[in-house]
C-alpha cells in the first residue's frame, strides 16, 4: 500500500524546547496505525504538529503527496486530515445535533451534510436518541461518540484520535475500539494515540513506540504485543 501521510524528520515542541525530535514515519492508506508510549513521550505533540495546531520547528508533514506543515488547521481539515483531540472538546451548551453540524463547516461537507448525519447516526445510534440533548449532559462514552461523529461530518480521509478511551469504563472502551475498526472498514484511515496499549495494538497494522520524543520501536501492532521484551520495557505489560 502507498502512504497517505508521511512525517519526515519532524521536530516540534513548545517555547523553543523540542518535545519530539527527527521523527520519521509513514501511515499506509486504508489501515489503522497507532502511536503508543509513556506520558510525556510526545504522542499528543506529534498529532498537534500533524494537524497544524502546533507549527513544527523543522521537518515535513506530507499528506496525499502535498506538504502541509505550513497550512492553517482549517485548511488541513479541508484536505481530509481531521483530529479528535484529547478530552473531546465539545461545545457543552449546544445540542448533540448542533455539535455534529459544526463538523460540516467546509462547503463540500455542507453539501453532503444529510448523508453524513445518517452515516453518523448509523454508526452511533445513541446519538440519534440524544440529538436534542445538550452535549454537556452526555456520559463520557456518549461525548466521545459525539466528538468522533463531529469529525466524521468533516469527511476525513484520515481520522486521528488522541486518547479516545481516556476516562471511559472498560465495557465502553471495548465498544469504542470495535467502532474504530468499523470506521476503518468503511474506508477511513485511522491514526490512534492511545494509552490503552492492548486494545490499540491488537487492531493496528502499523505501530510506533515513542520514548523521550523519538521512535524507539516500530512494527505491526500484533508484533509489538507478542514481544516480551518490548512489552516490559516500553509498554508496561
Amino acid at each position: 500500500m502507498s502512504a497517505i501521510l508521511e512525517i519526515r524528520s519532524l521536530t516540534a515542541g513548545y517555547d523553543g524546547v523540542s518535545v519530539i525530535r527527527d521523527i520519521d514515519l509513514a501511515v499506509e492508506e486504508g489501515g489503522i496505525a497507532t502511536i503508543v508510549g509513556a506520558n510525556g513521550a510526545g504522542k499528543t505533540t506529534t498529532l498537534r504538529a500533524i494537524s497544524g495546531v502546533l507549527r513544527p520547528i523543522q521537518g515535513e508533514v506530507v499528506f496525499a503527496g502535498t506538504p502541509i506543515q505550513n497550512l492553517a488547521p482549517h485548511d488541513i481539515v479541508a484536505r481530509g486530515l481531521v483530529m479528535v483531540p484529547e478530552g473531546r472538546r465539545l461545545f457543552p451548551s449546544l445540542t448533540v445535533m448542533e455539535n455534529l453540524e459544526l463538523g460540516a463547516f467546509q462547503p463540500h461537507c455542507k453539501r453532503k451534510r444529510s448523508d453524513s448525519l445518517e452515516r453518523v447516526f448509523n454508526i452511533f445510534p445513541r446519538l440519534r436518541e440524544r440529538e436534542s440533548q445538550k452535549a454537556g449532559t452526555l456520559s463520557g462514552g456518549e461525548q466521545q461518540m459525539a466528538a468522533i461523529g463531529r469529525a466524521l461530518m468533516s469527511l476525513p480521509k484520515v481520522l486521528m484520535l488522541d486518547e479516545p478511551s481516556l476516562g471511559l469504563a472498560p465495557v465502553v472502551v471495548r465498544t469504542l475500539f470495535d467502532i474504530v475498526a468499523d470506521i476503518n472498514a468503511m474506508g477511513t484511515t485511522v491514526v490512534l494515540v492511545e494509552q490503552n496499549v492492548k486494545h490499540a495494538l491488537s487492531i493496528s497494522a502499523q505501530a510506533w513506540v515513542l520514548e523521550n520524543g523519538s521512535i524507539a520501536l516500530r512494527g505491526t501492532g500484533p508484533e509489538l504485543l507478542k514481544d516480551d521484551n518490548t512489552r516490559r520495557a516500553y509498554l508496561g505489560m
